[in-house]
């Protein structure tokens, strides 16, 4: 925890004074390193940026508002009012990656964007694609580390990209400072005071992440031990029911209102110490959810929530001005009273 809080320092440091490497200029033009170690030759100036997936949708958002081109989906009728209509109103253009992708390079093409992002895990499927829809297209795309502990730096050079360095260099500085505290509170507190968490995603509950999946690492960040770790290290992963109950979760957390449900009224859930405990908790999810959906800069929100349901004696203050503050910088919006009330009462009443 002290070397990954050290690290998490020098990384703020670097993002406050800009001094990262990776971007370098010339007449007209600029080189940038990505995340996945290519050099990509970007225009002087970015105006217009296409998200190839959700979780660049929300970084490309938060930084750069007014270049973000559109979303990978439209908005639901719950999600559009927590965002302001000139951004909600954006086209979808569909998703050039992960699962479910539907868009094409026709698309691409057509949107005549500046530059492609896509930000998240680095994997090889995903460098093969930037390559080629660059080498198709002859657009510029970048490929943007999505893990947690490099979230300041990244925010920061998207925002030297995007030409949006100010804004870059205080959403920067705001994560850095939210995960140095909350690492700091959490280090308090004793290992076996730490609970065993199971992450129930999809109507069943049934799909979690495996130890150093990018979809746990919010719930890791807030030092809870993910229960499915014992099955290794990977990505997301079905387990059964049974499994679970095996495992004998402290706390379970889902962001699936139709699996709390479920989950509260099931013969073999409802028996699990942590459903008749109480403990089984609704993660907020508007306009994008608070620990996975997308994994993004949304993540930060999470923390403080995650925070405050695993250790409420720790962390016994009151989320409604950290929630409204957080919307108003990376959203652009304050929520009002009401729905500040939506966001924290997430539970649904029982059929």
């Amino acid at each position: 925890m002290a070397h990954n809080l050290q690290r998490r320092r020098l990384l703020g440091a670097a993002a406050i004074t800009g001094l990262l490497p990776g971007i370098a200029s010339g007449q007209g033009t600029r080189l940038v390193t990505d995340g996945a170690g290519r050099k990509v030759t970007l225009p002087a100036r970015v105006g217009r940026i296409y998200a190839a997936g959700p979780p660049a949708s929300v970084l490309a958002f938060a930084v750069a508002p007014d270049k973000l081109m559109g979303w990978t989906s439209p908005f639901r009728d719950a999600e559009r009012p927590f965002v302001a209509p000139r951004y909600a109103d954006l086209p979808a253009y569909g998703r050039l990656t992960g699962r479910g992708n539907t868009a094409n390079v026709e698309i691409v093409v057509k949107a005549r964007p500046d530059l492609i992002i896509d930000y998240g895990a680095i994997r090889d499927t995903y460098v093969s694609l930037a390559d080629r829809v660059q080498a198709q297209t002859g657009i510029p795309y970048l490929l943007l580390d999505g893990d947690f502990d490099r979230m300041a730096e990244v925010i920061v050079q998207f925002g030297q990209i995007a030409g949006e360095e100010s804004r870059g260099a205080a959403l920067a500085e705001y994560a850095r400072g939210t995960i140095i505290e909350i690492n700091a509170r959490v280090a308090k507190i004793p290992p076996a005071q730490r609970p065993r968490v199971y992450y129930g995603r999809g109507p069943q509950g049934v799909n979690t992440g495996l130890a150093g999946s990018i979809n746990m690492e919010s719930i890791e960040q807030v030092g809870a031990r993910n229960v499915a770790a014992e099955l290794g290290k990977g990505g997301l992963v079905q387990v059964s029911i049974e499994q679970v109950l095996r495992w004998s979760p402290d706390v379970i957390i889902t962001t699936d209102p139709n699996f709390y449900v479920l989950a509260r009224s099931h013969p073999v859930w409802s028996a699990m110490p942590a459903v008749r405990a109480g403990r089984l908790h609704l993660s907020p999810a508007l306009p994008f959810g608070w620990i996975d959906f997308p994994p993004s800069l949304n993540r930060l929100i999470g923390l403080r929530w995650l925070a405050r349901v695993l250790y409420p004696e720790a962390f016994p203050e009151d989320l409604r001005p950290i929630v409204r503050d957080f919307y108003s910088r990376f959203y652009h919006q304050a929520p009002t009273a009401a729905q500040l009330e939506q966001l924290l009462n997430t539970a649904p009443s029982l059929p």
